[in-house]
């Protein structure tokens, strides 16, 4: 990684703080109305403890609702990639049951584990990031050459040999695509539940809390605390998509 592809995105992020803080300044709104970036130093320095705490709880649930995600749509996207029949008959439902709004989901797992405010955060985060993994695994391995098979199979290779010298390294850019987009919805799955969930913890019910006794700076905090917690969680996608498929990535024209 060079110094561009650091100071663009760290460029881009001042901007958007500048124009924030201009934009809160010049429509005179105060901070119960929208609370501008120079408000949240205080908020962070007065909590930071709860930040820190809190903010480990939403990680870690996150993170494992992710990888659960990734092992479940990984094997599901493999099931119906290889099989037309599967693929046929599991379709329909992944995407009806995408359609759900995930919200509506929130109080029906809260309810069926109740006190199990873990479990069902994790649940949601798993429930709501797995689709687009199964998804992208499932078309890269459907849409593989049919020639490469043949070529293979003429030369004696299992079908475990094609698997692992073509079928996954073709698959492997669908499958971090889909990824990067997994992440922001596991944290969009985690944060439903602890906000909703009376025995919520985390970012999530920080928020609530800062809700609850009108302390817009607080919310304003926690929610930027999570975008950074969630650009962090994507460069780590990153950092593993060159590795693994840094191949796949052509340099643009212009």
């Amino acid at each position: 990684m060079n110094a561009r592809n650091i100071l663009v995105p760290i460029a881009a992020i001042v901007v958007f703080g500048l124009f924030w803080e201009f934009l809160v300044w010049a429509n005179g709104w105060p901070n119960y109305v929208m609370a501008s970036p120079s408000d949240l130093p205080p908020a962070y320095a007065r909590y930071w403890e709860l930040f820190i705490v809190m903010g480990w709880q939403t990680l870690w649930r996150t993170v494992v609702g992710l990888v659960l995600a990734i092992i479940f749509g990984v094997l599901l996207g493999m099931v119906m990639g290889f099989s037309r029949l599967m693929r046929d008959a599991l379709y329909p439902l992944l995407v009806g049951f995408n359609a759900i709004p995930k919200a509506t989901l929130v109080p029906i797992v809260a309810l069926l584990f109740v006190g199990q405010h873990n479990f069902n955060t994790v649940m949601i985060a798993f429930l709501i990031s797995f689709f687009p993994i199964a998804v992208s695994v499932s078309i890269g391995l459907s849409t593989l050459e049919p020639e490469y098979r043949d070529i293979l199979r003429s030369l004696g290779a299992s079908k475990t040999t094609i698997f692992w010298k073509i079928a996954l390294p073709k698959t492997l850019p669908e499958f971090f695509g889909a990824l990067k987009v997994a992440v922001t919805l596991a944290f969009i799955g985690t944060n439903l539940m602890e906000i909703v969930s009376p025995h919520g913890r985390g970012l999530g019910a920080l928020f609530d809390s800062g809700k609850t006794n009108s302390d817009y700076p607080l919310m304003f905090a926690v929610l930027i605390a999570l975008a950074l917690m969630g650009i962090l969680l994507y460069y780590v996608v990153v950092a593993l998509e060159k590795t693994f498929a840094g191949w796949a990535e052509r340099s643009p024209s212009y």
